[in-house]
C-alpha cells in the first residue's frame, strides 16, 4: 500500500492535464491482469512516472545521524512547582509537605502557608518535556498518600542545571535551597 500526500495525486494529475499530458493520472499504478504492478511483472523496482508522487518515509522516533551525539542520556532540570486553593490548617500542610518530602526524595524544600504552597526539587530526566511531565504529576499522584490539600497547580517552571547555576552567579535565581525542609513563606 503506497502513502501519498492528501491532494498532491490530484494536483499533479491536474498539472498534467494542463501541460497535455496523457495516460493515467499521476499517483497511478497500472496492473497487468494477474492484478500485480507493471514492475512486478518485469520483476524488477518500481520506477516512477514522470509526475508520479512518491511514496512518503518516516524516522523512528529517537533515530539519530552517525556522530551525532546521543540525546537521551539523562539529565538534571530544577523544578519549581507552585499550587494554591481553599485555606487550610497550616500544621496539616506542614505535615502533607514533609511526607511529600518523604516520598519524593529528590524534594529540596517547600514553602507554604494556609492557600498556597511552593515546592522546589531537582529532577533527572532525559528532557525538559519529560521534567515537566513529572512534575505536573507529583501533586496528584501523592495528593492522597501524602494527605496533601486539594490544590491546584498554578506555576510551573522547569531549567536546567547550567541555568540554574547561571542564575544564581548573576544574582536573579532563587537563593539555593541550605534549608532543606518545609518552611513558612
Amino acid at each position: 500500500m503506497r502513502r501519498v500526500r492528501p491532494g498532491a495525486a490530484a494536483s499533479r494529475a491536474g498539472a498534467a492535464a494542463s501541460r497535455g499530458a496523457s495516460g493515467p493520472p499521476a499517483g497511478t499504478v497500472t496492473r497487468a491482469a494477474g492484478g500485480s504492478s507493471a514492475a512486478d511483472e518485469a520483476g524488477g523496482p518500481a520506477t516512477r512516472a514522470a509526475g508520479e508522487e512518491r511514496a512518503l518515509t518516516s524516522v523512528a522516533a529517537g533515530d539519530r545521524y552517525q556522530g551525532e551525539e546521543p540525546r537521551d542520556l539523562p539529565r538534571l532540570w530544577h523544578v519549581t512547582l507552585s499550587v494554591s486553593g481553599e485555606d487550610a490548617p497550616l500544621k496539616e500542610v506542614r505535615r502533607a509537605l514533609e511526607q511529600l518530602a518523604h516520598d519524593h526524595p529528590f524534594l529540596l524544600t517547600s514553602r507554604y502557608a494556609n492557600d498556597h504552597a511552593e515546592i522546589r526539587y531537582w529532577e533527572e530526566a532525559r528532557d525538559l518535556h519529560d521534567a515537566a511531565a513529572v512534575a505536573l504529576r507529583l501533586w496528584g499522584e501523592h495528593r492522597q498518600t501524602a494527605g496533601l490539600p486539594p490544590w491546584e497547580i498554578v506555576g510551573l517552571e522547569v531549567i536546567d542545571r547550567q541555568t540554574y547555576h547561571q542564575r544564581i552567579a548573576e544574582g536573579y535565581g532563587p537563593p539555593p535551597a541550605t534549608p532543606v525542609g518545609a518552611h513558612p513563606f
